[in-house]
């Protein structure tokens, strides 16, 4: 094929400013779906995407376009990504497989904290970026201003902008007309040693495990066997293709540029490497692909099964879902309350929500999670430095000589009016104030340092409640600094209960904890027997509840005679109670389980 009629490019934005159905007017116009089967979010698969409103999971689609204007057809590969800050890998995986980027912009929200994380990502990747402010259609829609942000902030040119509306389908030609005519087509030798990059992987029932590929140099034919670098093993190819029209299409070759999948005899999906290089075995490439920087988990959790036979099958379920989930990682643990289970690693809260519904949905699973802990650095006095991801591998209090958190760079984006709202939400956070920008007459960017911890729950729901829906936040981890750390430990009827434990500051242990032990008391059901609920700090007990047991009149049937009769039944219960009490079991519900992480 003819590289200068081939585009390779991604649509980048933050959250809800119109990514997905700017794509679904692209799809429309270049006809790779019938207007009769015109729909919301046609690149997003998952039944969970559209429930949510969001893309979870980058999306490729080939498409073929007549540009009136060149009077030539050209080859698109489209990839829709997400925009919420905890999906950011999946959006730097996406821009190493393109050549441009297409910055979406909302013309009544302005420009927000993900857009310019997004926008710094096209550049790292040397992406030739298009700028669009779409929802022009909107009343709240303030395009003097918006486009006054995108010249100072992001530095484009007025020319350079375009004004779109997605939802009415204006501004979809010319965006694709300044794509062929900016966005450069893709390099490469055809005749060098073949050279393709793994930048995406998903698990399909009846294909196996299909992996994607960007041809770098060289030709990738039906025939050719292939070697990845990571594992040197080969494999040979047993269906060659794209995805054209929202189905996958078989070819008989991929050239240099061109954006494809393939199947192979792969019956392990941990074979497979997000940002591994593939080669030909008989004539391979000198060297391999720099690959992806490996994203570093910054919340962690264990997931169970509650029922404990299913753990092989939530072991097959995390390896394929791993195939689509490059940033989740995980490994095997052991829990005194729920047998064996995995420590899980993610990017963010929302990233850990995803994951468990999608392993309990797509692989019909019924999980416990625990709450959820960043990673903390003990150093020891014997000189050790210890990571420490759950509360079980935290050591004695005696042997520690320093503990440290990781603190991350915030960046949020805010009306002016909720300046001041928001620096004081920041403060009591622990967060230390570092920066501030005037981006415009009404909207202001701050830059704080703030223990990760103190974000991962529901920060982002504060600040959005603070500043009317109109803030915006992205962070990234920055560094390890000295903290105040304790283990926070729920007894149950004097038994730890290890899937409530956490890792916390010091000064907000006793608050959480008496928040703690009223919620459970709240949520755990009355027993035959009582419960005891206590928070406690090593051996010391700094807030309790209790739960009565359930009444039972066990003198119902007496009615008449001596006392004494009603008091021997009445000793009897006391007895039987006092043995149910010792060997009793207590019956947590699994709502418990998710109402405490949102403490």
């Amino acid at each position: 094929m003819d590289k200068s009629l081939l585009r390779n490019f991604s649509i980048i934005a933050h959250i809800d400013h119109g990514k997905s159905t700017l794509a679904d007017r692209i799809l429309e116009l270049t006809g790779a779906v019938d207007s009769r089967h015109r729909g919301d979010q046609l690149l997003d698969d998952m039944e969970l995407e559209k429930e949510r409103g969001i893309t979870i999971k980058a999306s490729m689609v080939r498409l073929n376009y007549f540009s009136k204007k060149f009077n030539k057809e050209y080859i698109l590969n489209l990839i829709d990504t997400p925009g919420h800050v905890d999906f950011t890998y999946e959006v730097s995986k996406s821009l190493a497989a393109c050549e441009g980027a297409v910055l979406v912009v909302d013309a009544g929200q302005g420009i927000e904290a993900q857009t310019v994380g997004n926008y710094y990502l096209a550049m790292e990747n040397n992406l030739h970026v298009i700028p669009v402010i779409n929802k022009i259609d909107l009343i709240s829609s303030d395009l003097p201003r918006v486009k006054t942000q995108v010249e100072s902030i992001l530095g484009f040119k007025e020319e350079e902008v375009i004004l779109a509306s997605a939802k009415e389908g204006r501004g979809i030609t010319e965006i694709l007309d300044r794509i062929i005519e900016t966005v450069p087509s893709p390099g490469g030798d055809e005749s060098a040693p073949l050279k393709a990059l793994i930048f995406d992987c998903r698990f399909d029932s009846f294909k196996g495990v299909v992996v994607f590929v960007k041809v770098i140099d060289g030709q990738i034919t039906q025939k050719t066997a292939l070697r990845m670098f990571h594992t040197g093993k080969a494999y040979k190819i047993e269906e060659l293709g794209v995805f054209k029209d929202l189905k996958y299409s078989q070819v008989d070759s991929l050239s240099c540029g061109e954006v494809g999948y393939f199947t192979a005899n792969l019956r392990d999906p941990r074979e497979v490497v997000i940002g591994d290089t593939i080669t030909d075995p008989k004539s391979p490439c000198l060297e391999a692909m720099p690959g992806y920087r490996q994203p570093k988990p910054l919340v962690f959790c264990g997931i169970y099964p509650v029922n404990p036979a299913d753990f092989p099958e939530l072991r097959d379920a995390m390896d394929k879902l791993k195939l689509s989930d490059a940033s989740f990682v995980f490994e095997p643990e052991s829990s005194q309350s729920f047998g064996t289970g995995f420590r899980c690693g993610f990017l963010g809260l929302l990233h850990m929500e995803i994951v468990q519904e999608r392993l309990e949905r797509e692989y019909n699973l019924n999980l416990i999670l625990t709450v959820p802990n960043v990673v903390y650095r003990i150093k020891t006095k014997d000189g050790r430095v210890i990571e420490v991801d759950t509360p079980a591998k935290l050591c004695p209090l005696q042997d520690i000589e320093e503990a440290q958190e990781p603190y991350s760079s915030l960046l949020m984006i805010v009306p002016v009016d909720s300046i001041e709202a928001v620096c004081d939400f920041a403060k009591s956070r622990r967060g230390v104030f570092t920066s501030n920008e005037y981006l415009s007459e009404d909207r202001v960017k701050v830059v704080f340092q703030v223990p990760l911890s103190e974000i991962i729950v529901d920060f982002y729901d504060r600040i959005k409640s603070i500043t009317r829906g109109y803030g915006s936040m992205d962070y990234e981890f920055k560094d390890y600094l000295p903290t105040k750390l304790v283990r926070l430990d729920i007894l149950l009827n004097g038994q730890v209960c290890d899937a409530f434990s956490s890792l916390m500051f010091k000064d907000r242990a006793f608050s959480r904890a008496r928040l703690l032990v009223q919620k459970l008391s709240d949520l755990i059901p009355r027993q035959l027997f009582e419960v005891n609920i206590q928070a406690a700090i090593g051996s010391q007990i700094i807030a309790s509840e209790r739960i009565r047991p359930v009444g039972k009149n066990a003198t119902s049937r007496c009615s008449g005679g001596d006392i004494t009769r009603k008091r021997k039944l009445w000793d009897t219960q006391k007895k039987g109670k006092k043995r149910l009490k010792q060997f009793g079991r207590v019956e947590i519900p699994q709502e418990a389980f998710l109402e405490v992480l949102k403490i």
